[in-house]
């Protein structure tokens, strides 16, 4: 009978610690939606050459040429490359380039440098949207797409990058066949407000540098996929300054991994056209549960886009 009654004691502190443990595994996550414009800017790991550059003695320089040597030194950053102009007494000088896998060496007269450096880039620099801030780790996610070079055509290798506020001073309209964009000016004399630490296929991710303030908007719990549904939606982004602003959007078709939208807000549709370069990463609200963000326009029909569940942004960021 002892034994019977230690094992019944037993099992209600077993079960007491089961269901605490359910009570903390049920815990909505809470994140804070933004949907702040953003200048965001990586410093590369290389530098590339931007345009194709004919030379005078008739070789090339091909656009997306990674500059590894030049006189023999090996070359990380532009300053590398001004610090042998400024003690190179030579006519000529030697450039080692990567290209399409293999290395090739140029000779540049020193007189054509000077035009020639207007076409090196060290860093690369583009213009999104703020999606999430965890107040609990300080960690931000934005775009809610990967960061690709232009240039490169592929993810840029980079060595550093930040994100600043930026203020939208102009839209040019979205129309069919034509995406429209947001003409901004970056903050960065303000000083970063994040470090960026990965760029995925899920978004930008890194450590918030400010202070949270409290005029911050409150967390609010995520949905997982299984909750968004068909429907009425907000939509928080920025078009004018640096003025976060909510407009009607619906949800029109749902994935486990992504979800269809459509502009119906008639003040937006008549700013913007529908979606923007630029609002990527665009926080998406559903009764007051954090959706997921914006991804993609639909060239054809600006007014419709796709988006990413929150879930995924958040499962795939930093450890």
């Amino acid at each position: 009978m002892r034994n019977a009654k230690r094992s019944f004691l037993s099992l209600i502190i077993l079960l007491g610690i089961l269901l605490s443990m359910s009570t903390m595994a049920s815990a909505a996550k809470k994140v804070i939606p933004m949907g702040d414009s953003i200048g965001v800017e990586l410093q590369l790991a290389n530098v590339t050459v931007s345009n194709d550059v004919l030379l005078q003695e008739g070789s090339w320089l091909k656009r997306g040429d990674i500059v590894k040597k030049v006189n023999k030194t090996k070359i990380k950053k532009l300053e590398n490359i001004h610090q042998i102009l400024k003690s190179s007494s030579k006519d000529a000088i030697k450039m080692t380039v990567g290209r399409d896998g293999e290395d090739q060496t140029v000779k540049v007269r020193k007189e054509e440098m000077a035009s020639v450096m207007n076409f090196l880039r060290d860093e690369t620099d583009g213009i999104g949207t703020l999606t999430f801030l965890d107040p609990e780790t300080k960690q931000y996610g934005a775009l809610g797409h990967q960061i690709i070079d232009q240039i490169l055509q592929e993810p840029p290798n980079f060595n550093d990058g930040s994100i600043f506020y930026a203020r939208i001073e102009h839209i040019k309209k979205s129309i069919p066949g034509e995406p429209g964009y947001k003409i901004s000016s970056v903050e960065n004399g303000n000083g970063e407000i994040g470090d960026i630490e990965l760029n995925s296929s899920y978004g930008i991710f890194g450590k918030w540098q400010n202070t949270l303030q409290p005029s911050l908007p409150k967390a609010i719990e995520i949905m997982q996929p299984s909750q968004i549904k068909k429907g009425p939606a907000k939509i928080l982004t920025t078009i004018q300054g640096k003025k976060v602003e909510t407009f009607d959007i619906t949800i029109t078709k749902v994935n486990n991994k992504s979800f269809q939208i459509e502009v119906t807000d008639p003040v937006l549709k008549e700013k913007t056209g529908g979606i923007l370069q630029g609002m990527s990463g665009s926080p998406i609200i559903q009764n007051g549960h954090f959706a997921g963000a914006v991804t993609h326009m639909y060239i054809e029909s600006p007014e419709k886009g796709a988006a990413l569940p929150i879930t995924e942004m958040l499962k795939n960021q930093p450890a």
